[in-house]
């Protein structure tokens, strides 16, 4: 949100973004019980000339500009090889923890989580499901498949038990200025009502 106020490009708000976390770190409790959860983040952050994916490890994070195609995060780090701006410290602090050897090429999601990268978009979960999702439909996807990829249940993408999704947003950029940007927003919990 303090993105979206403090910047006029998708960059802008990446930076923005990191800013903030350089100087007050992660924070909040993810669930509404006093049972206490949280996790790092990531971003899917656009405007109608280009879009960033932003995942963070603490105050540590790397950027990936999508050049083209179909992308998604879900609840995993997914930037691998691909950085485009990272935390200036990101891979020494790797090579201090025994992460990284500082010698093979620097995969993030490898070195920063337990992720098999080479089984990232093959594994059953929630970001492989996305990712099969999106590029079914890649080069055709409109608002309307944007909406039923958000809404499917069996994939996982559409949460139900004990996590369960509270909301979903569909946005169309065209890249055309004279053109309005139109937002849709789930009015219930479930994406699926």
């Amino acid at each position: 949100r303090l993105g979206l106020e403090r910047a006029d490009t998708a960059e802008k708000a990446l930076t923005v973004i990191v800013d903030l976390l350089e100087k007050y770190g992660q924070g909040g409790n993810c669930m509404e019980s006093h049972m206490v959860f949280t996790y790092h983040n990531s971003f899917l952050i656009a405007d109608r000339k280009e879009a960033w994916v932003l995942e963070t490890s603490g105050k540590y994070w790397a950027a990936e500009k999508v050049e083209g195609g179909v992308r998604n995060i879900s609840n995993q780090l997914s930037i691998t090889t691909k950085i485009d701006r990272e935390h200036p410290e990101l891979k020494e602090y790797a090579k201090s923890k025994g992460w990284w050897d500082g010698e093979k090429e620097f995969d993030f999601a490898a070195t920063y989580s337990y992720v098999n990268t080479a089984r990232m978009t093959t594994s059953r979960g929630r970001y492989c499901e996305g990712y099969k999702l999106l590029n079914k439909h890649k080069g055709t996807i409109t608002s309307e498949i944007m909406m039923e990829i958000l809404r499917d249940k069996e994939s996982g993408i559409n949460m139900e038990g004990g996590f369960m999704t509270t909301g979903s947003m569909v946005s169309v950029l065209p890249q055309q200025p004279n053109l309005p940007c139109i937002h849709f927003f789930t009015g219930t919990p479930d994406p699926a009502r």
